[in-house]
């Protein structure tokens, strides 16, 4: 399981979450088979969904995190729960352009240009909120950071870092998520722009210390506590019941073309999980339904 903490400063001035998505990431290499850029892409992608995942207030709101960029990566999907429990997907997983010139993985043209969307799917709503916004870099961070400022108007320092191994797997992944809350004292703002000056990459910070630790270089010189410590992973949440709804979605007349073929199978793109259907079964999912089979 992964590990992911929340902050608060104690004048209330801004929160902070650290996560180590590791294991998690290294579960989608597993599923999707990526390659080393896409590893990368899809990780950041994952991570920002876990933490801000944990920022809904119940257990059934679920946070959609989508880049649709014009790169060779195409679209890379993660939802996450309130628990920071994610799951993702990302539609070429063979995407691996060649390296920045400082030799680092190049997300930015895997990503490519085009928009980032966040949908909320809570409690209380009667529709899932989605908001939008032009990809800034399609490094993934400062997208994030860039969303909650111009879309939510709260200013946010987001890290993201995946390190990928020869083996294609992550040796480290993790991220923060730091924000301004209403009122936020000058002098806090001050400190926070200052410990950004020499915080090292969060993916070597994951490897070598714990959490907390993490924490306090973003908040160095200003008293917080730490309110909550939860476990997360990657966790899908497919079952036969939501294919069920997905092939009546699809009509009638394309069931009975299913059926005429002698069934048909559909696989989660989260993980990759098979749902076979016999001919039988399908019959018997429209009788369920009251259409005629």
């Amino acid at each position: 399981m992964d590990n992911l903490i929340r902050g608060i400063t104690k004048d209330g001035s801004a929160r902070i979450i650290v996560t180590d998505s590791t294991l998690a990431v290294n579960k989608a290499v597993e599923i999707h088979t990526t390659a080393p850029t896409a590893t990368a892409a899809l990780g950041r992608v994952l991570t920002a969904a876990s933490m801000m995942g944990s920022l809904l207030g119940e257990k059934d709101d679920l946070l959609t995190l989508r880049f649709k960029g014009d790169g060779e990566a195409g679209s890379i999907m993660a939802s996450a729960d309130y628990l920071g429990n994610v799951r993702g997907y990302i539609q070429n997983p063979a995407a691996d352009p060649p390296k920045r010139p400082d030799g680092k993985l190049n997300v930015a043209a895997a990503v490519g240009r085009g928009n980032l969307y966040v949908m909320r799917d809570a409690a209380g709503l009667p529709e899932p909120y989605v908001g939008a916004l032009e990809i800034q870099s399609g490094e993934i961070a400062e997208d994030i950071a860039a969303y909650y400022a111009q879309s939510e108007q709260v200013p946010t320092v987001c890290a993201l870092g995946v390190r990928v191994g020869k083996d294609y797997r992550a040796l480290s992944a993790g991220g923060v998520l730091l924000q301004l809350l209403p009122f936020a004292d000058p002098e806090v703002i001050d400190k926070i722009e200052e410990n950004l000056k020499t915080i090292p990459p969060i993916s070597t910070l994951v490897e070598e210390h714990g959490l907390e630790y993490i924490a306090g270089l973003y908040l160095k010189g200003i008293e917080f506590d730490i309110f909550d410590s939860m476990t997360c992973s990657y966790r899908c949440a497919c079952s036969r019941k939501k294919t069920d709804g997905a092939l009546l979605a699809t009509g009638v007349d394309e069931i009975k073309d299913m059926i005429a073929e002698g069934g048909t199978e559909l696989k989660c793109q989260f993980c990759g999980k098979a749902y076979k259907y016999t001919a039988d079964e399908l019959k018997a999912l429209l009788d369920r339904a009251g259409g005629e089979s």
